[in-house]
């Protein structure tokens, strides 16, 4: 190389580094107080609503310090409006509120997020035809001989009102006429001796139901034998032990025979578009029995649903076929979000398949009336005719625009139906309003089930598939063709189109038509309801959501919450959103102090904005609570108590939120979902069997306890729901892996994003994995396939020096394949599983094996670990930023162990707002560890900022201690608000009460807000650190002393900074202290309507038991700060 090369190399270099850098620099996004508020959703429900309302609305989250709010409209109105005339969506009237509302947020500096619908779940409207709405295969068939395919009119496949359309019509040979217990009429006995269940296998179609809530069972009895080879379940909804039947047959009737249990398939809520159908090995006999015993029931979780509830036997149909049929393929071809392994060859074996020659593709005989005029060759003939229909789902919390859910594989389809809501508000706001106010395009919660077919389907299959759909079809209708592995790898390639339609054509455009006007793209999740890749989906979204809830344990969403977070690292998303604190039936007890918990919780698994369920609008303002989402939600509202001293809890989410949205997350590992479809992030009981020693011998022996759910234990909550005790519960895996954190990736990140970064794997330039892991078989990923594709990046990712670790070998490539392709898997497969490559189970205790050290490890004052601290670990340019929660409700004393060195640690709590120099802390093999004291249910920040040399600090204590110097416990006055029904004089009181132990009625329902005062002589001396402290505060408590605001206590410990206004001489003490709705709910319905306070949409459902503690209880205590 000559000088002059040398030069501008030397140049291009300083030039890339120089651009690299601040690349890397512009990468961490920026957070600011705004894009750190939480925002509401603003329900707007029955055609209620008025413009004073909707001022006083929007004024009251100005006052809360919220950033916007998601603007939904909910239903139509009641047979009796709430307001009459109501307001319907989609009038004039209606979208002159939307302009005001969009009007008043740009007043007060709010903003607006505007749904793709009306109602929240999820896309369509009343001008979606059904040509334009989601699409699903349907299918009849008739068997006919040679000489009767002539003029025959064919049956038409059930269809939505009158719209059905033809994919196909085809020939397939009939070897033998199958028959079912519908034809054959077997008689039907069980343990219900009196009771007649002949309905299980005869034509009705009236959804009578056959239940057991003890062991039992129902028995066929045949005349001849029966050759079953299938068994198809119906239920009236979704019942798990249905599907987990034993079956056991017989000859006599006396001696029976096990077949083994039905396996049910992953599935998740909405699983009623679809019965099942189970595939069993053929057997002959004269009798069939149906067992149900619930021992050996997996507990629920998201992709177990039915499991979730008290298990009972509910079934409508039991039929049985000598038809082979591949086993569940309602979830194989994507008419229903379900996941099954393989058909298994003990129950089908290659000659039950069609010969793919033999069947003929008759369509082109068949005429515009479904008349069929073909001359077949000899023999006997099923004819096989299938189409699509709609799926007849509608966006059905919607109100007047309400209508079929529209196509999600089609655009034009999916740009006509935002035109109509979405655009409609746009062209109603105009371009000025909308630019300044309305920020983001919103999907909510998918409740449209799934769809497996739309007009533009068969040529985006042959187009990314790379063969004619059609040739295969009948694979849809549940007929084997060729071979089983031929069949499932169709239905593979099935699902694999449907999910990547749902994110490149429904998604993207979205995305697209967002991007067009300004706005950005927020979305919740597909799963578990429609089939999809459920991190996909978020690669195109702005903003990815989950959604946890509130004491409502069968309708919590760890798996969303998983999903939104593991998809938004992995897309490299800065903002990852959760509709916080959904509630099934709300308790009326719900304040700031008992949500910081699960909030915390949520914070550490990796969200960073809440917007909260919900605000409701309500259109009154003289009726409190008001209106309410039919007491759904936890009740954000400006009715509500403590709405205004709540800024207390909102700023303290803020301040979380702003150091949560700093620089990128800290994760070490990565954990592949797998390729089958539908997928879900991994759940942290999932991995426990590949890495058992990092969870510890406790975890093992609780969640092999939890796995026999021996006697299927149940608990309630609410009060009115009763559910299975071991059900997934995200709570009881607090730092689940003692240190460590993961991700879960899909295919697409790995193939299209995934890159090795100083022996890190980088998934779109945003968080970087030390180690990755590909667990194979699971339950949600049950047949352990694995892609060329995927193969062949593992490989090139471990020549390029990452570390990984490999379950089980795969056994084979999902979807069609070639013979080239084969080989080549194999060679890739082989290379992978001869090579040293790690191998799950990974049995160390820690991964420092592999350089990874824990990043947080927490032990008590008797060195034992500690599992109830949340936390989560950021890193931007500056700082690395630990978040740490308290999850008990007591003190706990820790030393921890941070995987920093090298920085001066300081502490910041959000509760206060202050940041605390760490005085005591000291660095050991390149770690700091810091003793640290945590009140019941605290969470602080440490951050490491500035760079030191210092090995040690032992200046002074990291914690105060406070010393009493004077009790004010006695002699109060209160004085309750008279508009709330309470007492209209105030009252003296020696000693400090709970309101609800008053044999006044006034006191003892009393809701809302009462003044605690009293006056005290201080003739000490006023030191720099003088603080006031409660031992309970029943349920937040806004701190007045001599007439300056000392601020407002919510949380745990209930202690103030009195300092500045503590004075010589007489000091006058007002606390306003604010309880929660629920003891004025419960003694109004004691009182007529019409001497009642209160007003509700939400049904009454409290009673004198769940009164709740209200006031200032205990000691109240001036003290001092003592010097560390």
């Amino acid at each position: 190389m000559n000088l002059k090369h040398l030069i501008y190399f030397v140049l291009f270099l300083v030039v890339f580094n120089c651009k690299t850098n601040q690349e890397e620099k512009l990468s961490f996004f920026e957070p600011t107080e705004d894009s750190s508020k939480p925002w509401v959703y603003w329900y707007w429900m029955k055609s209620a609503y008025s413009k004073t309302g909707i001022t006083a609305d929007l004024e009251a989250m100005k006052q809360g310090g919220i950033r916007g709010a998601y603007l939904m409209t909910i239903k139509g109105p009641d047979d009796k409006p709430l307001i009459d005339p109501p307001v319907l969506q989609l009038s004039k009237e209606f979208w002159d509120m939307v302009h005001w509302a969009l009007t008043e947020a740009d007043r007060l500096g709010l903003k607006i997020a505007f749904h793709a619908a009306d109602g929240f779940a999820v896309a369509g409207g009343p001008w979606i035809t059904p040509k334009m709405s989601m699409q699903k295969v349907v299918w009849t068939d008739t068997i006919v001989s040679d000489n009767e395919t002539n003029h025959l009119k064919l049956l038409v496949p059930k269809h939505y009102q009158d719209y059905y359309k033809d994919i196909a019509t085809f020939a397939l040979p009939v070897k033998e006429v199958f028959k079912t217990s519908i034809n054959l009429q077997p008689k039907v006995t069980s343990t219900l001796q009196d009771f007649d269940a002949s309905f299980l296998t005869d034509r009705s179609t009236e959804k009578k139901q056959f239940r057991l809530y003890e062991n039992g069972w129902v028995q066929y009895k045949f005349e001849d034998f029966f050759n079953c080879k299938s068994i198809q379940i119906e239920t009236k909804g979704n019942n798990y032990q249905a599907q987990r039947l034993l079956v056991e047959v017989s000859n006599d009737g006396e001696n029976f025979t096990s077949l083994g249990r039905l396996e049910a398939p992953r599935h998740g809520w909405q699983d009623t578009d679809a019965f099942y159908t189970h595939s069993i090995k053929p057997t002959k006999a004269k009798y069939f029995r149906f067992v149900y015993n619930p021992e050996g029931t997996e507990p629920g979780a998201e992709d177990l649903d039915a499991a979730k509830w008290k298990q009972a036997l509910k079934v409508t149909k039991i039929i049985l076929s000598n038809e082979p049929l591949i086993d569940n393929y309602q979830g194989k071809s994507g008419a229903v979000w379900r996941i099954s392994p393989q058909t298994r060859k003990i129950n089908m074996q290659d000659e039950d398949c069609i010969d793919g020659s033999k069947m003929i593709n008759i369509s082109e005989f068949v005429d515009a009336d479904g008349v069929l005029n073909w001359k077949a060759p000899k023999g006997h003939w099923r004819i096989l005719r299938m189409g699509h229909t709609s799926t007849g789902h509608e966006n059905a919390t919607g109100g007047a625009g309400k209508g079929l859910e529209v196509d999600k594989f089609n655009p034009d389809a999916i740009r006509f139906q935002l035109d109509h809501w979405f655009g409609e508000m746009l062209r109603t706001a105009g371009p000025e309003l909308v630019s300044r106010v309305v920020e983001i395009l919103h999907l909510d919660s998918w409740e449209c089930g799934s769809q497996n077919w739309s007009p533009v389907f068969s040529d985006e299959f042959k187009k990314r598939r790379g063969y004619d759909l059609v040739d295969y079809l009948p694979v849809m209708a549940g007929i084997p063709l060729e071979s089983i592995e031929m069949s499932e790898q169709v239905l593979y390639d099935v699902r694999k189109t449907i999910s990547e339609l749902i994110t490149d054509n429904f998604f993207g455009t979205l995305a697209a038509e967002a991007k067009k006007a300004g706005v950005k793209f927020s979305s919740e999740n597909v799963a578990p309801t429609m089939l999809s890749d459920n991190l996909l989906h978020f690669k195109t979204v702005d903003y990815p959501g989950g959604e946890f809830w509130l004491k409502s344990p069968t309708h919590d969403k760890p798996n969303d919450m998983l999903d939104a977070i593991s998809g938004g690292h992995i897309y490299n998303k800065d903002i990852i959103q959760a509709e916080a604190f959904t509630e099934l039936r709300m308790d009326w007890n719900e304040h700031p102090g008992n949500l910081k918990t699960l909030a915390d919780r949520n914070y550490a698994l990796g969200i960073n904005r809440f917007f909260y369920h919900v605000f409701v609008h309500n259109p009154w303002l003289d009726r409190k609570p008001g209106m309410t989402l039919d007491g759904i939600g936890t009740f954000f509202q400006r009715d509500q108590t403590w709405w205004e001293p709540g800024k207390a809890f909102f700023d303290y989410c803020q301040r979380v939120q702003f150091q949560l949205q700093k620089g990128k997350p800290v994760i070490d590992l990565a954990v592949f979902t797998g390729e089958e479809i539908p997928s879900r992030s991994v759940l942290p009981d999932r991995l426990l069997p590949f890495l058992p020693n990092i969870f510890g011998e406790e975890r093992l022996a609780l969640e092999k306890m939890r796995l026999e759910n021996l006697g299927q234990p149940t608990a309630t909550m609410p009060k009115e729901v009763t559910y299975s005790k071991n059900t997934t519960d995200l709570s009881q895996w607090v730092n689940a892996l003692d240190g460590y954190k993961y991700d879960s990736f899909n295919a697409d990140v790995l193939l299209h994003n995934a890159k090795v970064v100083n022996g890190k794997v980088i998934f779109s330039n945003g968080v970087s994995y030390s180690i990755l892991l590909f667990p194979g078989k699971t339950k949600m990923n049950p047949n352990n396939k694995m892609s060329l594709a995927v193969a062949e990046k593992i490989q090139a990712l471990m020549k390029a020096g990452a570390t990984l670790l490999v379950g089980e070998k795969p056994n084979g490539i999902p979807g069609k394949y070639s013979k080239e392709d084969k080989v080549t898997w194999q060679k890739a497969v082989d290379f992978i599983w001869k090579s040293d490559v790690k191998r799950l189970p990974y049995l160390g205790g820690t991964f420092s094996e592999f350089g990874v050290a824990q990043d947080v490890k927490f032990l008590n004052l008797e060195r034992k670990e500690v599992g109830s601290i949340a936390w989560t670990h950021r890193e931007s340019n500056k700082e690395s930023i630990y978040f740490l929660s308290n999850q008990k409700q007591e003190k706990q004393d820790l030393e921890v162990s941070f995987r920093v060195s090298g920085k001066t640690p300081i502490l910041f709590n959000p509760v206060t707002n202050t940041y605390t120099d760490l005085s005591t802390w000291k660095i050991e093999n390149e770690r700091t560890i810091i003793p640290i004291k945590l009140d019941a249910n605290a969470s602080y920040f440490v951050i490491f900022k500035d760079n030191t040399n210092k090995k040690l600090s032992e200046e002074n204590k990291n914690w105060s201690t406070f010393e009493t110097v004077k009790t004010l416990n006695q002699d109060w006055t209160i004085q309750f608000d008279k508009a709330f029904h309470g007492p209209s004089k105030p009252i003296e009181i020696h000693e400090l009460f709970d309101w609800t132990t008053s044999t006044n009625d006034s006191i003892k329902y009393y809701s809302g807000t009462a003044i605690y005062t009293k006056t005290f002589d201080w003739n000490k001396e006023v030191e720099k650190d003088m603080f006031l402290e409660f031992d309970e505060i029943n349920n937040i408590a806004e701190i007045s002393l001599n007439g300056k605001d000392c601020g407002v206590l919510w949380t745990y410990p209930y202690r103030k900074n009195i300092s500045k206004a503590l004075k010589n001489g007489e000091n006058t003490l007002i606390i306003k202290v604010t309880n929660t709705w629920a003891n004025r709910l419960i003694g109004d319905e004691k009182l007529s309507k019409q001497d009642r306070l209160t007003w509700s949409t939400a049904p009454y459902r409290l009673d004198e038991t769940m009164m709740v503690k209200s006031g200032l209880l205990g000691d109240i205590k001036i003290q001092k700060k003592l010097k560390k």
